[in-house]
C-alpha cells in the first residue's frame, strides 16, 4: 500500500493528547526561565516574561499560516524545504538538531538538580564534600540521558496518555504554587505589605536599582543602562518559549482542527504561569538568594509557601515533566534526522531500524552529542540556555522567513488562514534581537562572547558535515578526477547519482526552473517529468505537444548534461491518485515526488499528497 493510501490511517491525537505532549516540552521551561531572568532583570522580570507572551502570541499566527497550509512534520525545516533551497532548510535542521541537544541536556540537568535538593539532605558528605555533589549531578544527568537512550531504542515512545498524566499532575502543581503563594503573600499583609518598605519587593526593588544597575553602568559605560538591562533580560527569557514549535514536528499525528488549538494552549500557559511565578519569586526571596538557587528556584520557593511536603511535591512534579522533555526530545530528534535522511541530508544508513522499529544509531549518535555538551559547559544552565537559546531563536526566525518566502514565491498556495505580513516581519525581528542578545552577552555580561562559542563548537561541524553530504555528488566528481576515474570511486558515485525524482509539470514554461531545481538541489541523476490532464484549461492539449518536444530537447542540447530525463503523461487530473501512479509506477519515495503550488480551485489538500515538496 502506499504512503498517500496510508498517512491517514493511524489514530489522531486530540486537543488534549496533542496540547499534554506539547506543553510538557514548554512549560517544563517554567521551572528554570525564572531563574535565568530574575538575576538579569530584578522586579522587572514578571514585565519582561509578560511581553514574551506577546511575541508568541505574534509567532501563532505565523506558525498556524504555514502549518496549515503544509500539515507535514517537520517545522522550520520542512517549512524551509518547501520555499528555498535544500541547504537553506538543511540550515534549519541542523539548528534543531542542536536545539534538541540543549533541551535534553537543560532538561535531564534541571530535573537532577531539583531532585538533589531533596536528597542532599540525607547525607553530610554533599555538604563536606562539593566535588561529591557535581559528581552526583553531573553521573545523574548522564544516568538520565543514558535511561532514555535505552528506552527509545527499546521502543518506547512518547505515549499520549503517559503524557496527558505528567501534563495533568504538573499542572495542578504550578497551580497550587500559584494558590499558596497568593495565600502566603495575603497572610503577610497583602498589597499593603508588598509596597511596604519592609517587604522583600522593596528589598529587589533597591537591589535592582542599585546594585543591577550599577553593574550595567560599568559594562555599557553608562549608555542606556536600564534598556541593556532589559534587552539582555527579554533575551534571556526567550528560553521561556522552548517548546513551542514542537507542536508542528508532529502535526501529522493530530486531528483536523488541533493544531491552531495547541498553539493557543501553549500561548495561555507561558503566558500565565511565567510571569506570575517570577513575581511570587521576587516577594519571597531576595535576589542574592535567587541568584545562588537559579538551578532550582521553585524548590525553594516551595518550601517557604507550603513546606517540605509542598516542596517535595514540586521537585517530584519538576523531576518528571522535565524528564518528560527529554523523552520527546530523543523522540523528536529521531523523527528529525530519519527525515532529513530521506531527503538526502544525511546519510540513508541513518534511517536503518532495529527489530524494535528504533533508530539505534541517531539514538546514539544524539546521547553522545547530548554528553559532551554537558562537559564542555561544565553542566553552566546559562550557558546551556545560551546555547539553546541562539539555536532555537534562529529556527524561530527562520519560520518566520519562511512564512514571508512562501507568501511571495508561492502566492498560489491553497491556505485555510493568512497573517498579515507586517506582524510576520515583527515576529522576525523580536526573535532576531533575541539571538543578538545572546550572541553577544552572557549573564548578562556584554561582550562575553562564551554562549556563541559554545554554539559554534557544535553548529560548524554539524552543519559542515550536512552541506558535504548535501554536494557529495560534486565532491566525488572532483575525487574522480583527481584519482584520474579510480573505480571504487567511479562505483562510489554511481551508486549516489542513480536516485531517481518525479517533477509534475503543467506549464511548458515551468519546465527550465522544475529541472533547475533538482539539478542544484538533488545528487540523483533520473527524472520523471509527468504531465497531468487538465479539461479545464483550453491550453492542454497544447502544453502535451510542448512538452514531447521541450523534455528530448533539452536532453539532446545538454542543457541539463548529468540528467536524465522522460515524460510521462497521466491520464487523469492532478492529485493523490495520480502522486500514486507516479510513486508506484517508478518506485519513487514520495517525499522525492515535487510539485507546484497547490491551488484553491483544487477539492484536496497538501496533507492529502502524503508529503510531497513544493518547488514552484
Amino acid at each position: 500500500m502506499s504512503q498517500v493510501e496510508t498517512q491517514h490511517s493511524h489514530p489522531k491525537l486530540n486537543e488534549i493528547q496533542a496540547t499534554s505532549i506539547c506543553a510538557n516540552d514548554i512549560l517544563s521551561s517554567v521551572l528554570y526561565v525564572s531563574g535565568l531572568v530574575i538575576p538579569i532583570a530584578g522586579v522587572f522580570a514578571p514585565l519582561v516574561l509578560l511581553f514574551i507572551g506577546l511575541v508568541l502570541f505574534i509567532y501563532k499566527g505565523v506558525y498556524r499560516e504555514v502549518v496549515e497550509a503544509m500539515p507535514i512534520n517537520g517545522g522550520s525545516y520542512n517549512a524551509l524545504l518547501n520555499g528555498t533551497s535544500k541547504n537553506v532548510a538543511a540550515t534549519a535542521g541542523v539548528l534543531t538538531i542542536l536545539s534538541y541537544v540543549a533541551t535534553a541536556v537543560i532538561s535531564a540537568k534541571s530535573g537532577i538538580d531539583y531532585l538533589f535538593t531533596i536528597i542532599k539532605p540525607l547525607s553530610v558528605s554533599f555538604t563536606e564534600n562539593p566535588s561529591l555533589a557535581t559528581l552526583f549531578i553531573f553521573g545523574g544527568t548522564v544516568l538520565v540521558l543514558a535511561f532514555f537512550a535505552i528506552l527509545t531504542i527499546n521502543g518506547v515512545k512518547d505515549s499520549a496518555n503517559v503524557a496527558m498524566a505528567i501534563f495533568g499532575f504538573h499542572i495542578v502543581t504550578l497551580s497550587v504554587f500559584v494558590i499558596l503563594g497568593v495565600i502566603y503573600l495575603n497572610n503577610q499583609g497583602g498589597i499593603d505589605y508588598i509596597l511596604s518598605d519592609k517587604s522583600i519587593w522593596h528589598i529587589n526593588s533597591q537591589l535592582t536599582f542599585g546594585d543591577l544597575l550599577d553593574r550595567m553602568k560599568r559594562v555599557t559605560g553608562g549608555q542606556y543602562p536600564i534598556i541593556m538591562l532589559l534587552f539582555l533580560a527579554y533575551s534571556s527569557s526567550l528560553l521561556g518559549v522552548s517548546g513551542f514549535e514542537s507542536s508542528a514536528n508532529f502535526v501529522e499525528e493530530q486531528a483536523a482542527g488541533v493544531f491552531k488549538k495547541t498553539l493557543r494552549n501553549m500561548l495561555i500557559g507561558v503566558s500565565f504561569f511565567n510571569p506570575i511565578i517570577a513575581f511570587l519569586a521576587l516577594n519571597l526571596t531576595t535576589l542574592p538568594v535567587i541568584s545562588e538557587t537559579r538551578d532550582f528556584l521553585l524548590a525553594d520557593e516551595a518550601h517557604i509557601i507550603g513546606g517540605d511536603i509542598f516542596k517535595y511535591i514540586l521537585v517530584i512534579d519538576a523531576f518528571l515533566v522535565l524528564c518528560g522533555a527529554v523523552l520527546t526530545s530523543f523522540v523528536g530528534i529521531t523523527g528529525l534526522v530519519k527525515r532529513m535522511a530521506l531527503d538526502e541530508c544525511l546519510p540513508q544508513f541513518l534511517t536503518k531500524e532495529n527489530s524494535k522499529g528504533s533508530s539505534t544509531v541517531i539514538i546514539l549518535s544524539f546521547f553522545a552529542l547530548c554528553v559532551s555538551i554537558l562537559f564542555i559547559t561544565q553542566g553552566n544552565l546559562s550557558s546551556l540556555g545560551g546555547v539553546y537559546a541562539i539555536a532555537f531563536l534562529s529556527v524561530m526566525s527562520m519560520f518566520g522567513l519562511s512564512n514571508i518566502i512562501l507568501k511571495t514565491t508561492r502566492p498560489e498556495l491553497k491556505k485555510g488562514y493568512t497573517f498579515p505580513s507586517f506582524l510576520v516581519v515583527l515576529a522576525i525581528i523580536s526573535t532576531v534581537v533575541g539571538v543578538f542578545g545572546n550572541v553577544f552577552a552572557k549573564d548578562g555580561k556584554v561582550g562575553d562572547f562564551g554562549n556563541f562559542l559554545y554554539f559554534t563548537v557544535y553548529f560548524v561541524p554539524l552543519f559542515g558535515f550536512v552541506w558535504c553530504y548535501i554536494y557529495r555528488d560534486l565532491i566525488i566528481k572532483f575525487l574522480l578526477k583527481v584519482t584520474h576515474g579510480n573505480g571504487r570511486v567511479l562505483t562510489w558515485y554511481s551508486m549516489i547519482t542513480k536516485s531517481r525524482y518525479a517533477v509534475f509539470v503543467h506549464k511548458p514554461s515551468h519546465l527550465f526552473s522544475s529541472l533547475n531545481y533538482i539539478n542544484q538541489n538533488e545528487a540523483g541523476r533520473n527524472v520523471i517529468v509527468a504531465h497531468c490532464d487538465d479539461e479545464d484549461d483550453p491550453s492542454d492539449d497544447k502544453y502535451k505537444e510542448e512538452l514531447s518536444v521541450m523534455v528530448p530537447m533539452l536532453q539532446s542540447a545538454g542543457v541539463f548534461p548529468h540528467l536524465k530525463l522522460k515524460l510521462h503523461k497521466c491520464h487523469s487530473q492532478f492529485g493523490p491518485q495520480s502522486i500514486k501512479e507516479i510513486a508506484d509506477r517508478y518506485n519513487i519515495p514520495i517525499n522525492r515526488i515535487f510539485i507546484g503550488s497547490i491551488k484553491n480551485h483544487h477539492d484536496f489538500n497538501y496533507d492529502d499528497l502524503g508529503g510531497v515538496r513544493i518547488i514552484l
